[in-house]
């Protein structure tokens, strides 16, 4: 034992070595192994939470616990030595103790605290971690790692968008001097947009944690910061969502399909149905263009059904200028039958085929669409006919129509066998958009008479400038679907302004178009009718099948070739 010791006026004694024992190294051993094990089991979600802690948490946790395992161990060493320490009752060897046990408490509850009571979100303060943790997590790239990470940054969808700068804030003025440089806060905010674009995030999203993509884009709508950086975002995430048939996109179908879901839509509705937010964002209806032609009927479902949410509220708003998105839109649901004419002369379809199925899709995209329309009235300066069909300026009556132009042309490459030709021309098309008075609305009649006015427009081109196969494809299919005798019947009354101008072109032209191109005149030709060159009409065969015990014919007249030809086309 130490004697006494005297330094000025402060009295050094001897520590009690028998004192009472509350913390000492033993212990600090055995709580370090119980910290230690659980670090180690801790999984991927626990270990994230604590790299962006707003503390760096790893760092000082060593410290501290390196701190408390060296002063325990002298404390230890000092009391079994007794050594002198100062006399008096400021921090008692009970009080010193409980000191070193309370910081090794705290470290361990400060773990606590951040991984399992008050996940971190992104911030001011721990932004770089933030990102730094996210940027290694999405680098690393392990599918399970992702999901988990993805449904962490739920928690963070608030101040992400709050912190992210919209595209035009922060670029140079006009002038030329360089713009302010925004925070840093601001600026990880935007990398970690940009950075949760990656592919494998976005699948990790759609598949774990589309909360995830809902709670992003309800705060993009609520603080109506449309130009956040999250384009590339939005468009790989419905791109991975059309991969994945077990996506929200699936299943917030319709409500007698899914239920609840099927009822609120809810993400669907959080990212298509406001029409500023697409149209600003850009690519929510513009998904990887070379997935789209591997796409069948049922993820067309899906995409048609997006589109017309948008365009609800596009009506809604009376936005009645060109819409960017949704003629993107429209563009892409033409490529839905663009493989139309792969059925071309195949001899047995399955009635149940895709590719068919698609076709219907279409058709009911477009009622659907006219429908829309129709909730709101027709707007007085609307131009019923649009010569140009391809300006920006044209009004969504002009999309839809130049939509079913583009229907009407890939169908009419389906010349043979005649049952699947009558069945894909007639049946599944025009039936459904020109015949027995449907889409016999104000909107639905502007339609039908800008889609009239292509389809002749294009006929009539053929004698203005020069025959073409696209013209005659199209009188092949007005001849196909209205036939020859011009229809008094009142389910037609749609079809015979038409029909009426295109059989008049037909017996002016056909057989000057037959002398001039013999190709580009049996383009005009479908299955079952053909060209009587000696006699100067057309022949509609009907024959032997079925109940129909002998063939039966149906003629139309056309007048001779004029001697003139027309003007070649302007260079």
């Amino acid at each position: 034992m130490s004697a006494d010791y005297w330094l000025g006026a402060i009295h050094f004694v001897p520590l009690d070595g028998s004192g009472p024992k509350i913390f000492g190294f033993s212990e600090f051993l055995a709580g370090l192994a119980l910290m230690v094990l659980a670090w180690t089991i801790g999984d991927v979600r626990y270990r994230f939470r604590v790299r962006t802690a707003p503390i760096p948490l790893y760092a000082v946790t060593f410290w501290v616990v390196a701190a408390v395992g060296v002063l325990t161990l002298l404390t230890d060493l000092w009391r079994a030595q007794e050594w002198l320490v100062p006399e008096g009752d400021i921090v008692t060897p009970a009080a010193w103790q409980a000191i070193l046990a309370g910081t090794f408490l705290l470290t361990f509850l400060a773990w606590a605290w951040y991984a399992f009571m008050r996940p971190p979100v992104y911030g001011r303060i721990n932004a770089r971690r933030f990102a730094r943790a996210l940027y290694v997590a999405i680098l690393k790239g392990s599918p399970s790692e992702l999901e988990v990470i993805a449904g962490e940054l739920a928690y963070s969808a608030k101040p992400l968008i709050r912190y992210a700068s919209e595209r035009e804030r922060f670029r140079p003025p006009e002038g030329g001097q360089d713009a302010a440089a925004p925070p840093s806060v601001t600026r990880f905010a935007n990398d970690i947009l940009l950075l949760i674009a990656e592919k494998r995030f976005c699948r990790a999203v759609v598949t774990s944690s589309p909360v995830t993509a809902l709670a992003l884009f309800q705060e993009v709508a609520e603080a109506k910061k449309y130009g956040v950086q999250v384009r590339t975002f939005a468009r790989n995430l419905v791109s991975e969502a059309f991969a994945n048939r077990d996506s929200f996109l699936f299943h917030e179908g319709e409500g007698y399909e899914s239920g609840l879901l099927g009822y609120h839509r809810p993400l669907s509705q959080a990212m298509f149905s406001n029409y500023n937010m697409v149209e600003t964002v850009g690519s929510l209806l513009a998904p990887d263009f070379r997935a789209l032609r591997g796409w069948d009927s049922s993820q067309w479902e899906a995409y048609c059904r997006i589109v017309l949410m948008t365009l609800r509220d596009y009506v809604e708003k009376e936005y009645w200028e060109h819409s960017t998105a949704l003629y993107g839109a429209k563009d892409n649901i033409e490529q839905a039958v663009s493989d139309l004419h792969k059925l071309n002369g195949v001899a047995s379809v399955k009635w149940d085929d895709d590719v068919l199925d698609r076709l219907r899709v279409v058709v009911e995209f477009i009622e659907d669409a006219i429908e829309t329309l129709d909730k709101k009235k027709v707007p007085d300066h609307l131009v019923k006919r649009v010569r140009d069909r391809h300006r920006q300026r044209a009004s969504f009556y002009d999309h839809l129509a130049d939509l079913i132009f583009e229907v009407i042309t890939h169908a009419s490459r389906v010349t043979s066998p005649w049952l699947l030709c009558w069945h894909i021309q007639h049946n599944s098309l025009w039936n459904k958009l020109f015949n027995f008075g449907r889409l016999d609305s104000p909107a639905g009649k502007i339609v039908k008479f800008k889609v009239r006015r292509l389809l002749y427009d294009e006929v009539a081109d053929m004698e203005k400038t020069s025959p073409n196969f696209l013209g005659a494809s199209i009188l092949g299919f007005c001849l196909n679907v209205m036939g020859f005798p011009l229809s008094e019947e009142d389910h037609d009354r749609d079809s015979r302004p038409l029909q009426k101008a295109i059989l008049s072109w037909t017996r002016k032209n056909f057989a000057w178009l037959h002398a001039y191109n013999p190709r580009v005149a049996e383009a005009c030709l479908v299955d079952r009718i053909t060209f009587d060159t000696e006699n100067l009409r057309l022949v509609k065969t009907y024959p032997v099948e079925d109940l129909r015990r002998e063939a039966s014919y149906v003629y139309f007249n056309v007048a001779p070739p004029r001697a003139t030809t027309p003007e070649p086309p302007p260079p």
